[in-house]
């Protein structure tokens, strides 16, 4: 019980009002502590999608890499990596979930045709075009994969705080408000009891007077 509490009529009115006020509180924060779940549930789905499609994608680019050099070498796989200057462009947006605001990852320029890419024609085979694409579909699967976990991390992370509030008003807040407002209440009865004895007696002496 709070020590401040005073056994007045005006405290157990602001008692009741407090406590109504931190059980709309738990309520609200248990209805987003449930759809955060749900979102968080959906989004880890898709990240474990992503997850999978990038090692299966990092396993086909690392072999294709590997008969390029063994068919093409190694110096020609250089000389047309050394032509290429131009970086993908990533955008970064956000996006709200239920308070939570989290990352809208778009890329640009990284997927290209033959012909847009800066190797040249004569120098390069079939071989390193698979090779390129493999590794542009590699890299905005990363993209992907990266947007994905940020989004995991950064639900779970106000999972944890939503159930640490409302696990603090469930059972630290509103129990202790309840036990202070007990304690007025039962204090007002007893002095309300008090002064009706007290009363009572004050009429009977002055009967017998």
């Amino acid at each position: 019980m709070s020590q401040d509490v005073k056994p007045t009529r005006s405290e157990e009115l602001r008692l009741k009002e407090r406590i109504n006020l931190a059980e709309n509180g738990h309520e609200i924060l248990e209805k987003k502590r449930d759809g955060l779940i749900h979102e968080f549930m959906e989004i880890i789905g898709d990240a474990r999608d992503v997850n999978q499609e990038l090692a299966n994608i990092y396993s086909q680019a690392r072999l294709k890499l590997l008969l390029a050099k063994v068919y093409d070498g190694e110096d020609t796989l250089m000389a047309n990596t050394l032509h290429v200057e131009n970086e993908p462009e990533i955008r970064s947006e956000t996006q709200n979930i239920m308070g939570v605001v989290v990352p809208e990852i778009e890329s640009e320029q990284v997927t290209r045709t033959v012909t847009e890419r800066e190797y040249g024609l004569t120098t390069s085979t079939s071989r390193i075009d698979s090779v390129a694409d493999k590794y542009e579909e590699l890299i905005e699967k990363i993209i992907e994969a990266a947007e994905t976990q940020t989004k995991v991390l950064k639900l779970l992370d106000e999972i944890e705080k939503t159930k640490r509030r409302v696990n603090a008003l469930e059972h630290k807040t509103i129990p202790e408000m309840k036990e202070d407002l007990d304690y007025v209440s039962q204090t007002l009865e007893e002095s309300e009891r008090e002064e009706t004895f007290r009363m009572k007696k004050v009429k009977e002496m002055s009967e017998e007077a």
